[in-house]
């Protein structure tokens, strides 16, 4: 297939083009946004990793319910309605890796970019929330913490 018939082929589909541009366009804005977000997306390895080298706090945003049936051992509990990056537990925290757990991982990323805000600047998110922690096969631990 050479240029022109390439252009010939667009010309007659010019709504799948238009299509095929605004999509490659999106992809092109999400990549780009995602390298200036300032924060980082972990893999639950690489969570684990963070924890046991640089003894990461990780910050767990689901309701006390959920936090309760499972959560990863040595997380603290933090409804988003009460997620504060002023408070006093927290801002002590500035210093260490956090990491925001929630069930999918938008919630963590919303409470990320307040972070960020707020002057943190080891901040990551677990992708795929809790649901991607369980898909690796990693444990949970039951209770309050």
């Amino acid at each position: 297939m050479n240029f022109e018939e390439l252009l010939a082929f667009l010309g007659r589909n010019q709504m799948l083009s238009l299509i095929l541009a605004a999509l490659t366009a999106a992809i092109i804005f999400n990549e780009i946004s995602r390298l200036f977000r300032g924060f980082k997306t972990l893999r639950p390895a690489e969570l684990t990793a963070l924890v046991n080298r640089d003894n990461a706090l990780v910050v767990d945003l689901r309701p006390s319910a959920d936090f309760a049936k499972g959560h990863i051992s040595g997380s603290k509990n933090v409804q988003m309605s009460q997620f504060d990056p002023e408070n006093k537990q927290l801002s002590a925290a500035k210093a260490l890796p956090v990491v925001l757990v929630c069930k999918t991982g938008s919630t963590a990323t919303d409470a990320a970019k307040r972070l960020k805000k707020a002057g943190f600047q080891n901040v990551h998110v677990l992708d795929g929330g809790i649901g991607g922690w369980q898909q690796a096969d990693l444990p949970l631990v039951k209770g309050k913490g």
